[in-house]
This record gives structure tokens, sequence and C-alpha cells, in this order.
């Protein structure tokens, strides 16, 4: 090298990063005041962000950074610049640290589904987008219908797991957006803000990403919404490093605990239409660039949603295994009662196991390892030992630590495969248990550090959200001694800097009753019956509302009726002390 010439910088290692987008908050229902009965809520996200958060406190406090910042050096009185060093409130933000174990950006990226590329590769139709634009209808006429009385979702379509507010369109474009902006982040040269990078810093590549959106995506088929989903965000994802990024193999694991229909469905007219370009070529037709090839596998219930009702091609579709017929690669493995013995050494190591087994194989009938590989986890975290009881029914729950191995695993692959090139993208989880939970685990298995077994059992959870919980309209904050647990400490600092979730959730407009309905009987103040908390509809079981804590009873407003006329007041008896100046 030539005297006086400059070395290459030094090249940084990539770092997992963690994508939160706000507009996500935004999706909710508002179809009628009672929401003891809606699962997919907007405080998912926020249980999500507490789980992030401990995970994020863990990886500092493991030695890669320090857990509480290093003491400033002794500043000269006299030093302007030292002064003015002092205004800098960036340095005060608690996120911001040199060398950050994991990068997070706070996405405000938004996709127009009407117009996006890989939206309408996906959803799009060969006639027209008929499906994209009555969605983006259905949302602007939510509103109006409902007042009216109506339901905003068609009537061929399910209308207990499907709702829209006017707000849903940015919360989807949002959702998508931000899955667009990690692939770019992790398959091209795209680099995102940082939200917990120092500025002066350089700010290292990304090689995997967890993208923390709603609504879910993997039940929405090309035209078909269902199970809470819209659009199909992963697959969207994928269209997304095809067309823009040239990738051209795609793996999909989807560990939600049910079935991904959707995204099996579009994976397999994705794999249809190479295949036919591929024998077509084969035949001498002239050569055009060829769309992706998809592996899909599942872990999942069969006996839960979609299949709960039997119902014979939706069984089929959950059972299917193919490998290379007719260019299609799909493997599904059903989830399986277990003792903690059998879990790991039975289950998991010859079965669950065997969607990674066959996306390796996968790869190796299709070129080995190479840059046109990118590999995808619709990271569903209803499957989870925590799960509410009426959302997992037949006793499948897997360990937390599940979530933590499968993504160590996955991340394994992915090294040897792609480059490291990984997006994992949440799906389902309703309690907040199971998401703050499984997003810990999950988080710490993307980046492979190594951690306790406990480090989410269940006492370092309830201190979790004891510590996180929101207060009711017009209390307090619960009090935990944090400082005992420096963790925690941490973890909470980390939270309140990422958490966007509404102080209160807003309350959802009451859509005139149909005519069919009555209203209730008038009870006496002193029944029983007039709890300000109302009564649940049957859909929704005590545990199911003690596990979505945080959703619509936490914000109830009080009810001042019963603390008027109708209430007996105690009585108050009080004790006066000795004279002043007697003897005690």
């Amino acid at each position: 090298m030539a005297s006086g010439s400059s070395l290459p910088p030094e090249t940084t290692t990539p770092k997992p990063a963690i994508f939160l987008q706000d507009a996500c908050f935004q999706h909710r229902y508002i179809r009628s005041r009672d929401l003891s009965a809606i699962v997919e809520r907007p405080e998912r996200l926020r249980a999500v962000t507490i789980g992030l958060s401990a995970a994020i406190s863990r990886l500092e406090g493991s030695g890669a950074v320090p857990l509480e910042p290093p003491k400033p050096k002794p500043l000269d009185p006299d030093d302007l610049a030292s002064q003015l060093g002092r205004l800098n409130i960036e340095s005060d933000n608690p996120l911001r640290r040199s060398d950050p174990p994991v990068s997070i950006v706070q996405s405000s990226a938004s996709a127009d589904i009407l117009s996006h590329p890989a939206v309408k590769y996906v959803h799009g139709d060969i006639d027209g987008d008929i499906y994209l634009e009555n969605l983006v209808r259905w949302i602007r006429e939510s509103k109006e219908k409902i007042d009216k009385g109506q339901s905003e979702i068609p009537e061929n379509l399910s209308q207990g797991d499907l709702y829209l507010c006017p707000e849903s369109l940015a919360a989807i474009q949002g959702a998508v957006g931000t899955v667009c902006e990690a692939v770019d982040a992790v398959a091209g040269s795209f680099q995102p803000a940082f939200t917990n990078q120092m500025p002066e810093t350089p700010a290292p590549p990304v090689n995997r990403a967890f993208v923390a959106i709603r609504p879910p995506g993997h039940h929405c088929g090309e035209d078909t919404p269902s199970g809470f989903c819209f659009v199909n965000n992963v697959a969207i994802g994928a269209a997304h490093a095809h067309l823009q990024h040239g990738i051209d193999r795609i793996i999909i694991f989807d560990i939600d605990l049910h079935h991904g229909n959707g995204t099996q469905s579009i994976a397999w007219q994705m794999n249809e239409e190479t295949y036919r370009q591929t024998l077509e070529s084969e035949a001498g037709a002239p050569s055009s660039k060829r769309g992706p090839q998809v592996y899909y596998g599942s872990i999942h219930d069969i006996l839960s949603y979609p299949c709960e009702d039997g119902k014979i091609e939706l069984v089929q579709a959950a059972s299917t295994s193919i490998h290379g017929s007719h260019g299609q690669y799909i493997k599904n493995v059903h989830l399986q009662e277990y003792t903690s013995a059998e879990h790991w050494e039975k289950l998991y190591a010859e079965q669950y196991s065997e969607i990674l087994r066959k996306a390796e194989e996968f790869l190796h009938s299709t070129g080995g390892p190479g840059k046109d590989v990118l590999v995808f986890i619709s990271c569903g975290m209803d499957a989870s030992e925590h799960e509410m009881p009426s959302m997992s029914r037949h006793n499948r729950r897997v360990p937390t630590s599940f979530f933590y191995q499968f993504a160590r695993d996955a991340c394994a692959l992915s090294d040897r495969y792609a480059g490291g090139k990984l997006i994992s993208v949440l799906e389902g989880g309703y309690s907040d248990r199971a998401l703050t939970s499984g997003s810990m685990a999950h988080l710490l298995g993307l980046v492979d550090s190594a951690v306790e077994p406990d480090w989410w059992s269940p006492e370092n959870l309830i201190l979790l959200e004891k510590a996180t919980k929101k207060p009711k309209r017009g209390g307090r904050q619960s009090l935990v001694q944090t400082n005992l647990y420096p963790w925690l400490d941490r973890a909470l600092a980390i939270f309140s800097s990422l958490d966007a979730s509404p102080t209160h959730t807003v309350k959802p407009r009451a859509p005139p009753p149909p005519s069919s309905r009555t209203l209730r009987d008038r009870k006496k103040p002193n029944s029983a019956a007039s709890s300000p908390r109302g009564k649940l509809t049957p859909a929704a079981s005590t545990t199911e509302a003690a596990n979505a804590e945080s959703s619509s009873s936490e914000d109830s407003p009080p009810n001042a009726s019963a603390s008027a006329a109708g209430k007996k007041l105690p009585r108050v008896i009080l004790r006066l002390g000795p004279a002043p100046g007697s003897q005690p």
C-alpha cells in the first residue's frame, strides 16, 4: 500500500434490530363499548414492548454493554465546550448507547396498499385490484355503517374475528410499510434511523429483525381476509424482497398456534407460477425472469382455528407435506400434548425440528447457500404456555423456551444458507403474559445470547407485570421496589422510552342497538349486578377476561351512580387521644 494512504474502514458486525410502528395502535374495535371478548387489541403491542425491554435489559447486563452508563469524567469549568456538552439532551435518553446489543427502529413507514408493487403482487387481481379497493372502501365506510347499527364487515365474511375502523387503513399500511422497511434493512443497503444509537457512532448493518406490528396477516389469502387478518404481512415482505432485492428463494417458518392457511395458499400460488415458467422455459419458450421459490413450514394445532370445525379442505391443507413435486415445498407439523420430559428430547428434536430439516433440504435442492435466500418467521405467540385457556383449548402449550430455541435454530440455518438474513414478524398471541414472555425469549434467541433458564420465570414475569401495570383512571401507578432488581429498573427505563400505547384506551362508539335487542332490566341500587364493569358476554370466560386485563376493563369509567344514592356509607368512629397536658 502506498505511503500515506488510509486503511479501509473496519467492517461493523451486523446486529439484530427491533422495528416498532405506532400507527398499529390505531386499529381497534368500535362496534360497541363491550370489549370483553375482543382479544386482538392494541394493548398487545404494549405487552410485546415490555418483553422486548426486559430482553434488552438482560442483554445489556450480560457484559456487552454496562448495565449503568459510565460516570462522566470531571469537566473543566472554564471549558465552554464542556459546559455546552452538559446541555446535550440526546445523551440523557436512556436508550442512547454507543454500542447497543440491539438496534431499535421506531418506524413511520407506510405502504399505499392500492399502489405498492409487493401488495399488488400478493393481493392484486388480474382484472383489477378488486379486493384491495373493497378493503379501502370498507374501512372508509366503517364509522358510517356502525353508526347506523350495521356491520362494517360484509355479510359473507366472518363477523366474529374481523373488525375495522377508519384508522385501520393507517395501521394496515403502517404494518406493511414497516415489514418492507425491515426487508430493505436486512436484504439491501438501506440504513434506518435507529432510536438507540448515539448520533456520532456509526450504526451497524442489520442482519436480523423482529417486527412488532398488528393486525396479523397469516390467515389472509389473496382475497380472503379471516382470523383478524386483512393483508398478509409476511407474504408481502417476501414479494418485496423478490421484486426489490432479487431474493429468489424464501423460507417461511410459521410457529403460530393456528395454521397459516393464507400464507400457505399464497406460497402455493407463487410456486405454481414459477414452476409453470420453468416448464415453459425447458420447452423452448423465451426465457424471462422467473418468480420466487417459497418453502412454507408450519407447527400448529390441527384442532384449533381454522380447522376447528373439521372442514375437509382446511384440515387437508394444514396437514399437507410435499417436497419438490409440482414445484411445491410445504411441511406441516401438528403440535402434541406433552410432559416436561418429552418436549425437548422427543417432540422438538424429532417432530417440530422437521420443518427446519425440510427447509435445509429445499435449499440444498435449489442451489445451496446464496445471496438470493431470505428467512422469515411468522412469529405467533399464542402457542405459549401462558396463553389464555379459551384461545388454547387443547393443551398444546409450548414452554416459553421454545420461542428462544426456535429463534436460535432458525438463525443458525440463516447463517449457513442466507448470510444470516432473517426477519421475524409478529402474528398471534393474545394474553399479555404470553406476549411478554414470548417476545423476551424470542429476541434473546435472535441475538443468540446464552441465558439462564429461569430468566422468563413466573416470578420475573410477575415483577414486570406489577411494575408496568397501567393505573386505572384516577388511580396511582403500581409501586415496585425496582432498586432491588437492577434488571427491572433498566427494563422500565427502556420501556418508558419505547411505549407509544395510549394512556387510556380510546372508548369506542356505541352503535344503536338492533331492533331485536331489548334493554337490560334496571337493577335496584343494592343489587350485586350493578357492577361498574358491567357483565361479560358469554363468549368471554373469566380466565380470558383476566388475561386481557390491559384491555377495556382497565379503563372502564367509574360508576358514579353506585357511589351516590345507592351505596350505604360505612360508620366512622373517631377515637380521641388524651387531653393536652394529661399523663399518658
